[in-house]
Parts: C-alpha cells; structure tokens; sequence
C-alpha cells in the first residue's frame, strides 16, 4: 500500500526587508499549494537574514513573541490555503529570553506544536549561544493531519540522538529547516567536503531510523554586518531522502526554488521490516550514552 504525500521545501534568499522576505515567503507557499504541496517546510530563520554572524545586542530587536506578527501571516495562510507548514522564528519568550524555534500550523491555521532548537552552535560567523536559549521542550515529534513530524532545527542535523529519540517517539517524517553555508575564503575542497558530510550526515539519519526526511536551507550570499568583505555563502542543496537514505530530490546550490518531492508515508514499515534497526538495539547497554565523555 501506498500514501503519497507531496511535500515542498522553500528554498530562499534573504535580505533586510523583513516585510520583503515575509511576502516572498508567502508568495513561494501560494504556488507550493497550488502545485498540490500538503506539507510546506521553510529554511531556518526565513523571516531575516542570518544575524547571527556577529554578536550585537540590538539585533534582539528582531525576535518576535509566539503568536507574532510573522507567524500570524503564516498561520492565517496555512488556515487560508488548507497545507500543513513548518516555519522557523527568532522567539521572544520573555525579557532576556530567546529561542530558535520551529512552529508547525495546521491545515486550518492553528497551531500543532512547537520545537525549540536544542543544540546551540558557537562557531565562527555563527555565534548562536548569543542568541539563543537551548530549547526546554525536548525531542517530541508533532503531530498533524499529514502525519506526525520529528522537527528538528539545523545543528541539531549532526546528532544521531536527536533523530532517534524522534523517531522512537513515533515521527514518520524528519525535518530539518537549515541555515548552513561556506565560508568564501575556504578551499574549493574544503567547501565540498563540508557540504558532502551535511547531505551524508542526514542521510544516515533517515537509514539508521528508517524514516524519510526533509532537509531545507537557504541560499545566496549574506555579508557579514560588521565586515560587508566577509560573509557566509549559504549552499542551497535542500534535498529530500527516503527511508533507506536514497535522495528523492535535490535543489540547486544558488537558486531560489520550490522543491516538490512526493514521499511514501507507507514504505517505512517496508524498509524496517527488512532492517529492523529499532529491534536489534542493545537498550541495556548503552547507559554510557548520558556520559558526556567516558574517561
């Protein structure tokens, strides 16, 4: 048996005209639904730029409250359109409380759930501690009318545990909306190589759970805001892949597009049948796993 979803992943530029980004954004899920999209996943951070490039306390200004203005134009035209989409923000919580977190609308608008981004790189041209709180809500995928989601946020896509505690959870999807790119002055080799391991890394994750998975980044050259000579040239790529890691389809490294990929809701039961990983896991054995390092 087979349940197709049609899924579209947003593969965007982002400038500094916030309004700019946010009626791009709704015009690309407007052709995504009319192309028959049920599930629309947008990159990481897609209502601004990456700012997080550099540390600077008033680029708090940009984080909005949950519900905010960006996420009610989403979530009004995820009701309008009848499509499921996953958006990524900058959280206001609270006075001096931040969050990278993912929200998932419904297909009548409202909201199924939220992900707050776990892991918190802190490296050069990304100096997300700044920012951001790690999340508090844990790994719970979400549950919608198009299944239920293991959510996940950009560097959490190099956590192995990340996506198993989704997926034994119950997700039948993992995403991962991503901001990731090349710092120009690398080599040419060192750019591949980087770009490889993101693409195989989270391939591995879809084979080692058997789960299909979306990953969506942005693309395009971003300047840093202190140094407009440096910057970060975000690779594109968004792919999806299915359960045993075959690419279903890939998005280019410099263009904006709408990535449509149908994905086989039923073959997961197919695949862990035959490589019944979840079974053959040695549970009492792994205790050292909480351990961050056994010295």
């Amino acid at each position: 048996m087979t349940r197709l979803l049609t899924a579209a992943l947003i593969q965007q530029r982002c400038g500094n005209d916030k309004k700019a980004n946010l009626d791009g954004t709704c015009a690309m899920i407007r052709r995504a639904a009319a192309d028959g999209a049920a599930l629309v996943v947008l990159q990481e951070l897609h209502a601004g730029p990456y700012f997080c490039q550099v540390e600077d306390p008033a680029l708090f200004d940009m984080a909005e409250p949950l519900p905010g203005p960006a996420s009610r134009a989403i979530a009004e035209l995820a009701g309008e359109l009848g499509v499921v989409v996953v958006a990524s923000l900058f959280e206001r919580r609270a006075p001096g409380l931040y969050h990278n977190t993912a929200v998932v609308f419904e297909k009548d608008g409202s909201t199924a759930g939220i992900y707050r981004k776990m892991h918190i790189p802190d490296d050069p041209g990304f100096y997300e501690k700044f920012y951001f709180t790690p999340g508090d809500l844990g790994f719970n995928p979400v549950k919608t009318s198009v299944g239920t989601l293991g959510v996940l946020v950009c560097w959490d896509q190099w956590y192995p545990e990340a996506a198993r505690l989704m997926a034994l959870a119950g997700a039948d999807l993992l995403i991962y909306p991503t901001a990731i790119g090349w710092d120009p002055a690398d080599s040419a080799a060192e750019k591949e190589r980087q770009r490889d391991a993101w693409i195989t890394v989270q391939r591995g994750h879809a084979v080692a759970n058997g789960l299909p998975l979306l990953a969506v980044n942005r693309v395009g050259f971003e300047p840093s805001p202190l140094h407009p000579e440096t910057g970060i040239q975000f690779w594109g790529s968004s792919f999806a892949a299915g359960p045993q890691g075959e690419l279903l389809v890939e998005a280019s490294r410099e263009n904006e597009e709408i990535l449509l990929v149908d994905v086989d809701m039923e073959r997961s039961e197919t695949v862990r049948r035959i490589w019944p990983f979840l079974r053959d896991r040695r549970i009492d054995a792994y205790g050292d796993l909480v351990k961050r390092y056994r010295d």
